[in-house]
């Protein structure tokens, strides 16, 4: 049986990449092919509580997808979320801040896009861009992006406080497997605008880049905004876990339909 929890990072333990395997395939039995056939059981019943967190719609669930590039985020939304209702599901996305954006703190363009109650919002990268690229670019200093820390876990806080439950996941992909996927993107004429030069740039820091995660997820995996760390070479197996993620999620939830109106039993339509 997959248990999802097995990659949960708990508060105070240090992420040590070394026992993180990307290829790993815990707690399932079979291959690809398994695993696909698997998928479709696990996107009805996710269906069914999005369903019941709708009607309900007084609690919801924010979910955020951090990954280095080609670590899979999109693919991840497609595969995993594809049987629900698009009517209470919101995906964002954060990419370089506008000058509008930068005139007011960094955590004010992500707060206007949280979810509302009843909603499930995924965030397809997310303020921990202001932990990850700011630092590793040196867009600003240390004993600035240091103090983000407390400020996101704080607004974590205020989010779960009100309602909503909170999911990180850190896609982990290997250096080799990235390499596959950049080159795929170049091999393939429809996935060349995927590809950008700046990419290569970011590869060039990829320790930089995974010490930067290492110390964002220690610092801000809480018991209430826990973060997971997903093995994510293979898709499929990356897919079934993070059904498995929101599946308990939502289940740990419990959403109920409300009580319908009384009477109606009486109603007659003609």
């Amino acid at each position: 049986m997959l248990d999802p929890s097995i990659y949960r990072i708990a508060p105070g333990t240090e992420v040590d990449w070394s026992k993180h395997d990307p290829r790993a395939k815990t707690g399932f039995v079979g291959g690809k092919t398994e695993g696909k056939a698997a998928l479709p059981a696990l996107t009805k019943r996710l269906a069914e509580l999005q369903r019941r967190l709708w009607a309900e719609s007084q609690q919801s669930l924010l979910v955020v997808l951090q990954a280095m590039d080609t670590g899979g985020k999109d693919g991840t939304i497609r595969h995993v979320l594809r049987g629900v209702n698009p009517q209470g599901v919101h995906v964002r996305g954060f990419r370089e801040p506008s000058e509008w954006e930068l005139g007011h703190d960094y955590l004010w363009r992500v707060h206007n896009h949280t979810p509302e109650d009843g909603a499930i919002t995924i965030f397809n990268r997310s303020h921990y861009e202001d932990v990850l690229v700011v630092r590793v670019h040196e867009l600003v200093e240390e004993q600035v992006w240091s103090k983000r820390y407390r400020h996101i876990r704080e607004f974590e806080r205020l989010l779960a406080d009100e309602g909503t439950t909170i999911v990180k996941i850190y896609l982990d992909i290997s250096r080799e497997e990235q390499a596959e996927r950049l080159q795929a993107r170049l091999d393939d004429p429809e996935k060349n605008w995927k590809f950008k030069k700046g990419d290569l740039e970011d590869r060039g820091r990829w320790d930089d880049y995974r010490e930067a995660y290492k110390d964002a997820i220690e610092e801000t995996s809480t018991e209430y905004a826990p973060w997971y760390v997903v093995p994510a070479d293979r898709k499929w197996y990356r897919n079934l876990v993070v059904s498995h993620l929101l599946i308990r999620a939502l289940e740990a939830m419990d959403p109920q339909f409300p009580e319908p109106e009384e009477g109606l039993d009486e109603v007659v339509i003609s």
